[in-house]
């Protein structure tokens, strides 16, 4: 694993390449096969003087490519702040491939069979009936925000037909018409 560190808008000491070197160093506990290991660190002119100090991570091993950063009144307080976004990162992803018995171990194979076995397969447990009356998407719009629902399903006046209008992240709404096919 080759560690590759660059500054920008400041000088790259031996201590903080020290400090940079033990903090990220034990990384391939977490993800062994890592290929690719780059550290930016830079200041910025910023307003605010607890984000002065930035610090980026890219991780890429085993499939996988990680990015992370990090931000800090100091140089450290942000090499800190990324190493522990990083490391969580690679903890679950170490996690979810544990899970789905993906690892190499006999032991953890054995494991992942006997609860495979051991787990029922899900099924539907409640059906819920109700009476749709046609609507626009701005009525259905409505009635998902008085629920207080992140998805609404509603019989569209417009199309006559079955359509499913949900919250995005960005807090606009989208809208599912489905086709069949």
């Amino acid at each position: 694993m080759e560690l590759q560190i660059t500054a920008r808008n400041m000088e790259l000491t031996p201590p903080v390449r020290g400090y940079i070197e033990r903090k990220l160093g034990k990384l391939s506990r977490h993800l062994p096969h890592i290929i690719e290991f780059r550290v930016e660190i830079a200041q910025e002119k910023t307003k605010s003087p607890q984000q002065h100090f930035v610090a980026r991570v890219t991780v890429a091993g085993g499939g996988a490519r990680f990015h992370s950063e990090g931000r800090g009144e100091d140089l450290f307080q942000a090499i800190d702040r990324v190493a522990d976004v990083i490391i969580r990162q690679l903890e679950h992803h170490k996690g979810k491939h544990y899970e789905k018995g993906r690892t190499s171990s006999l032991a953890r194979d054995k494991l992942g069979e006997e609860a495979e076995t051991a787990k029922p397969a899900p099924e539907v447990v409640k059906v819920k009936r109700f009476l749709m009356k046609p609507m626009t998407v701005a009525e259905a719009a409505h009635q998902m925000e008085l629920l207080g629902h992140s998805f609404f399903l509603f019989f569209n006046a417009d199309t006559e037909e079955l359509n499913l209008l949900y919250q995005r992240k960005d807090g606009n709404y989208g809208l599912i018409e489905p086709e069949l096919g």
